[in-house]
């Protein structure tokens, strides 16, 4: 939303929330005793965002990441807007036109922010990595340059020579590696200050099977609440054919075959590619995972950027389907070829994916103490202990500095390239503060931890008791 010259003049501010400037924009006041009727969350507007239970109107806002930030309009997002602005403070919000509050029955929250781990941890990074030095370094800029010209290359060859085992293979793994290293950074907003730069390289989420929006609307969703049961779309969105949760034993999502998951984990995930290609959510943009936790996916912003999500599906399965049936025929090795691209790719991504948040003793109800004694959780401490980080360098370069995934759950906004060098830091206020942080030195041993944790999920060894004949 544009910022109301009049009232940025005035510089009015919140007092308790008594005042509010009113929906007109003039420079009058609305006081407490005329104010309007709290604004139920369900009657947010597709232009509206409530923020601390103060609504905001963002229509026609030159937000300096760019126009992304619409794709939440409709929602409560408090939490989300903490997440991606660690510098941001209430001066900020003042240049938002506010246009009332939320009802207060809509604006209870489990994160609490601004803790004294917060504060220090925030305070140390930032010395390391300044403010407004956190985007895309020129060694980060030149592996995007690699990877996109890599895959622009094996695409095209694809589609014009056809398929084979080997382009198959190495076709997918391009792909994987555009999923990690350029796509993810840019739909982050932490590629580069230019959101035009970022919108571009986001669109790398689109020509690896997947789309941009729908992953911007179920990934900023799992930052916020990581690992939450109720709230994480990835904690549930490979259900009922896996299960990422260790849910109690008798709970409804669990299923016999649960306990033999560990048997076809790799399999299933092999699909990924597949089910994510024809996935009918690219027709109308509405994630099912975040649809499932609330999130309302009818604003303008979205309605508008279907045609595109659908136009650019379409091309994408014409270069990965059907040119390479059309060179060699319709027969069963080019559609095994196809599909063993697809695997590769999913087995590289997800493989990956799965390691960051399903481990052994990772937390996985980071919100529990809000439910049983009503008293928030620090939000930086949920993202460490629900989070791990294995090897260094030369796996932040090829993962695009997912490996580092507590420092990327921290500061989710900032390029991947400077995670190697804060997670020493990190690491040390972490002890200092009695907050657990996972670290494995070599990859393989993270992958064995998450094995370990799938079976025990599947099986729902945790939650066996001998003495009570659960065994």
């Amino acid at each position: 939303m544009a910022p109301n010259a009049d009232q940025s003049r005035i510089r009015h501010r919140f007092n308790n929330g008594d005042e509010l400037f009113d929906t007109n924009g003039d420079e009058a006041l609305i006081q407490s005793d005329h104010s309007p009727s709290p604004i139920a969350l369900k009657d947010l507007k597709g232009t509206e965002v409530a923020i601390d239970g103060v609504v905001y109107d963002m229509k026609g806002f030159k937000h300096p990441g760019g126009d992304s930030v619409l794709i939440f309009g409709g929602n409560d997002v408090t939490v989300q807007y903490k997440m991606i602005h660690p510098y941001h403070s209430s001066k900020h919000l003042e240049k938002m036109k506010r246009v009332g509050k939320l009802n207060p029955l809509d604006c209870q929250h489990d994160y609490l922010f601004d803790t004294e781990f917060e504060r220090e941890i925030k305070r140390e990074v930032f010395k390391i990595v300044p403010r407004g030095k956190e985007f895309g370094t020129y060694g980060y800029l030149g592996r995007v340059a690699f990877y996109v010209s890599l895959l622009a290359y094996l695409q095209y060859r694809w589609a014009t020579d056809g398929a084979s085992w080997k382009l198959a293979a190495i076709l997918g793994v391009s792909k994987a590696l555009i999923g990690l290293n350029v796509q993810h950074d840019s739909n982050h907003g932490a590629a580069s200050r230019k959101p035009w730069v970022n919108d571009v390289l986001g669109f790398g989420a689109d020509f690896i099977g997947g789309n941009k929006w729908l992953w911007m609307l179920q990934h900023w969703t799992h930052h916020a609440f990581t690992n939450h049961q109720e709230k994480d779309p990835d904690s549930f969105s490979a259900e009922p054919m896996l299960l990422f949760n260790d849910y109690p034993l008798r709970h409804s999502a669990r299923q016999f075959y649960h306990k033999y998951q560990i048997f076809f984990l790799l399999p299933i995930l092999s699909f990924y590619w597949l089910s994510s290609i024809f996935n009918t959510q690219i027709l109308d943009l509405k994630q099912s995972g975040a649809d499932f936790v609330g999130i309302k996916m009818d604003n303008d912003f979205i309605v508008k950027r279907r045609k595109y999500a659908v136009t650019i599906r379409v091309l994408y399965i014409y270069w990965n389907f059907v040119c390479p049936l059309k060179i060699a025929g319709l027969n069963f090795t080019t559609l095994v070829q196809i599909l063993f691209m697809g695997a590769c790719l999913s087995l590289t991504l997800s493989c990956l994916f799965m390691l960051s948040h399903n481990f052994e003793d990772s937390e996985r109800d980071p919100t529990k103490d809000h439910r049983t004694t009503g008293k928030s959780v620090c939000w930086f401490k949920s993202q460490v202990e629900t989070s791990s980080t294995y090897g260094s360098f030369i796996s932040g370069y090829l993962t695009g500095g997912l490996n580092f995934q507590v420092e990327h759950h921290l500061f989710p906004r900032m390029c991947s390239a400077y995670y190697p060098y804060i997670a020493p830091t990190v690491r040390e206020i972490c002890k200092k503060h009695n907050v657990k942080y996972a670290y494995y030195p070599w990859v393989w041993q993270n992958f064995l931890s998450t094995c370990k944790y799938m079976h025990q999920a599947g099986t729902g060894s945790n939650w066996m008791r001998p003495l009570e004949g659960d065994l």
